[in-house]
This record gives structure tokens, sequence and C-alpha cells, in this order.
């Protein structure tokens, strides 16, 4: 799905627009192919059974769509737990010696900037950066090889490991949403349910042929449009909808002119 799920937001309205088109058309060519009474005799057995498939995957599509989404603001939470983790180590490293104050905060802008350059473009194709990694390494051994000589230096250290297992932990989270929420079995499974949902309409018959293929096409846009959303989000980091980069842009702003 991953060549999906990269598109931009015009190609996905395109193929929105082009598989309700073809749904419309196969309605159009099998109800000219078995004639209005063949399908007619089908309405009133089928309607029942129509009703049941229709529930069963209003609720699975809906229930994607809503994990979907939840799992999209959980990325845009941790890169602002990231961003923040990291403003909290810059001013708490003011409170150190003048050397190891610019030794902790060089190390931190250059895994604020690291994010943005490398971390960022590995997302867009489900991985990470291995050179972050290797910052934040960096940002770990900077903090960790501190030896506090007094009962001060003593608890703002506590309070700088803290907020740097805070900026990891918040890392391993973006790390993980930027894989992709939705599993492969449920993505065969909703693409698999929504042509057989649309399909079915093609047992029933009306009157009024236009009417009928016009129905087909408002429920096939439908399952259509609910999809494309799981399509652009599932991926917060890449795609036709991406998690701002405003977070960690704001904090680097702010890094050179603190003091």
């Amino acid at each position: 799905m991953l060549y999906l799920t990269t598109r931009p937001l015009w190609v996905l309205i395109l193929l929105l627009i082009f598989f309700t088109g073809l749904a419309m058309a196969v309605s159009i060519l099998i109800r000219r192919h078995f004639g209005l009474e063949r399908l007619r005799t089908n309405n009133e057995v089928a309607g029942f059974k129509f009703a049941v498939i229709g529930v069963l995957y209003a609720v699975l599509l809906g229930f994607a769509v809503v994990i979907a989404w939840e799992r999209y603001h959980d990325a845009e939470r941790a890169l602002a737990a990231e961003a923040g983790a990291a403003a909290s180590i810059y001013r708490l490293a003011g409170g150190l010696d003048p050397t190891t104050t610019v030794a902790v905060r060089d190390r931190l802008a250059t895994y604020m900037k690291s994010i943005l350059e490398e971390d960022w473009p590995a997302m867009s194709a489900g991985r990470w950066s291995r050179a972050t990694t290797r910052k934040l390494n960096d940002l770990y051994t900077e903090l960790v090889g501190l030896r506090p000589s007094d009962p001060h230096d003593f608890d703002l250290h506590q309070d700088l490991l803290r907020e740097l297992d805070k900026l990891s932990e918040a890392r391993r989270e973006r790390l993980v949403m930027a894989q992709g929420t939705v599993p492969d079995a449920v993505w065969f499974v909703i693409f698999f349910g929504g042509a057989l949902t649309i399909a079915f309409t093609y047992f029933f018959g009306t009157q009024n042929e236009l009417t009928q293929c016009l129905m087909t096409g408002v429920l096939a846009a439908l399952i259509h449009s609910a999809i494309l959303v799981i399509i652009a989000i599932d991926r917060p980091f890449t795609g036709a909808v991406v998690v701002s980069r405003d977070p960690i842009e704001a904090v680097l702003e702010d890094l050179p002119g603190s003091p």
C-alpha cells in the first residue's frame, strides 16, 4: 500500500472519479445484458441480504476510518511532545556550567536539524534515519556523562535525563506511526468488501435505468471516499495529508536566540 499512501491528493481524487464512473458503467452494461425483468426478480430476496452486507461493511469501514484518524492525531501529539521535550532540555541546560551548556545545546540543535533533514525524508518511505539515531545517541552520551557535584546539579541532571527520555520515547512513537496504521489483511478486506458491496447492487433492477445507475454511483462514491480518507492519513508523514513540521521548526527557530 506504500504506493497509494504516498500519492498526492489530486491522484487520489482522479482514482475516486475513475472507479465511481467504472461502477456506474458496469451497472448499465449488466442492466442491458440481463434485462429489467430478470433483475427485478431478485429485488425482494436480495434486498434483505444487501442490507446485512451493507451494515457489516459500513461497520468495518467506519472502524478503519476512526482508527486511522486517531493514529494520525497520535502522530501529531508525538511530534509535539518531542518538540516540547527538546525545548525543555535546551532551557534546563542553561543551569549547567557554560562549557557543558554549549555542548548540550549544540548536540540538541544538531539532532533537531537532523529530524527535518534526514529523519523526515526517511519517514516518507516508512523507514528511519540511522544518522538521526546517532545524533540522539550523541546527546545521550553528553548528558549521561555528566557528574553532578552538588544537590542542585544532581536535581538538574535528573530533570535533563527525564526530558531526554521523553524525547526518545516520542521519537520512537513517531517512527512507528510513519510505517502506517492499517495492516495488509485489513486493506484486503476493505478493498474486497467494497468491491463485493458495489457488485451486489448489480443484482437489482429498477424501472428507470438512469436512476439505478446514479444510485450505484452514489454508493460507489461514498465507499471510495471513505477508502480515500484512510489512504490519505494512513501514513501521517507522507502522502496527501501529512503532519505539520511546525513544532520542530518552531523549536529550531528558538534555539539560537534562547538565553
